[in-house]
């Protein structure tokens, strides 16, 4: 988120190729996306990913081709987006959660457009409406995800809640990312302020990093390298049985398993989880404004809602898009996520960093 996800990591983790728009982007007939080229180029985080049909049908009732330029983890894309504004990669953004949105906006990353469809969006998603420099596209839970294997040959029950990973029964088995360079990792310090208030959250962590919390730079090594529970994980012989990722992890597990198993190999911890929504935006100064237009618009229409579950591991926003049969099975969303005000975490996001950095890592 970005909601995520990273599934494009975990696909590759598995030995597997998600499809990505960069191999049908095609040539571009302008050399550049400026003036009247007929092609659009959306920058984004690593995890973006789209089936190649829904590509094609963008491309083909648009009149535009879909260049994409990935760029790092979430905070690292949005980062370079702001640093590179007055000359942007691309002519959309997408990638910017709720927890970096205020400081996109902040910096004028984007432009105002009310994208075709966004009034279709489920209202409690909608943000920035007098203005409407994002869309939002799509939303997931950062949760805690265990390894139901590992807890059943321990026959120890797994952790639910916030409080339940500072017991001493679950020392040294958590692995989260780092909060300063990783969406998920933000999402899960977000989710503790949360829970335990402005005065509560750093007395918190003080007990996680007692218990033995680790912490790396960011989703591919938490989930990939180091959780026991992830097919990646097994095969670097992880010993974590705790991460920090999403409720849509278990889903993944089950779709790229070669059999399918019948049930999911991992769970999550629902106490523990922090909604997330993910936006995109025409970049201020893009040089195909038309083009980029009309990408906000497919990517608020039922077509690409429908196609990210199964290629980036997120839920729609669109009112009655479908979801997957195996999500509803293997990876619901949380019912009661914790949330934050957007203005409260562009208020508070950046000195929480600083001390939880602080904290935890020195």
């Amino acid at each position: 988120m970005g909601i995520t996800k990273k599934v494009t990591v975990l696909a590759v983790g598995l030995g597997l190729v998600t499809l990505s728009a960069c191999g049908s982007s095609g040539g571009d007939d302008s050399g550049g996306s400026g003036g009247g080229s007929r092609t659009v180029t959306l920058v984004s985080h690593n995890s973006w990913a789209v089936s190649e049909d829904v590509v094609a049908a963008f491309e083909k009732q648009s009149g535009y081709k879909l260049k994409v330029l990935e760029d790092g983890d979430a905070g690292q894309a949005v980062n370079k987006a702001i640093l590179t504004k007055d000359n942007p990669q691309g002519d959309v953004f997408f990638g910017v959660d709720n927890t970096l949105l205020s400081r996109a906006l902040d910096n004028g990353l984007f432009q105002p457009y009310e994208a075709k469809g966004s009034d279709q969006v489920l209202p409690e998603y909608r943000v920035d409406e007098d203005k409407h420099r994002v869309t939002p596209v799509d939303t997931g839970d950062v949760c805690v995800n265990y390894d139901k294997a590992w807890f059943e040959k321990k026959k120890l029950t797994p952790p639910k809640t916030f409080d339940d990973l500072a017991e001493p029964a679950y020392k040294d088995l958590l692995v989260v990312e780092n909060a300063a360079t990783s969406s998920p990792g933000l999402g899960f310090l977000l989710g503790t302020a949360a829970e335990y208030g402005d005065d509560g959250w750093q007395d918190y962590w003080k007990k996680l990093k007692d218990n033995g919390v680790k912490v790396v730079d960011g989703w591919e090594q938490a989930y990939n390298e180091e959780f026991s529970g992830s097919a990646g994980g097994k095969k670097a012989k992880a010993d974590r049985p705790l991460v920090v990722s999403y409720a849509s992890s278990p889903p993944a597990e089950v779709i790229y398993a070669d059999p399918r198993p019948g049930t999911a190999p991992t769970g999550v911890a629902e106490g523990t989880c922090f909604r997330q929504v993910e936006y995109a935006g025409l970049l201020s100064n893009a040089k195909n404004p038309e083009g980029g237009k009309a990408l906000l618009d497919f990517m608020a229409g039922e077509t690409f809602q429908e196609d990210m579950p199964l290629n980036m591991f997120v839920y729609p926003v669109r009112e009655g898009a479908q979801v997957p049969e195996e999500f509803v099975k293997f990876g619901p969303q949380a019912k009661e996520p914790r949330t934050m005000d957007p203005e409260k975490i562009a208020e508070n996001r950046d000195q929480w960093v600083k001390s939880w950095t602080s904290l935890v890592l020195k």
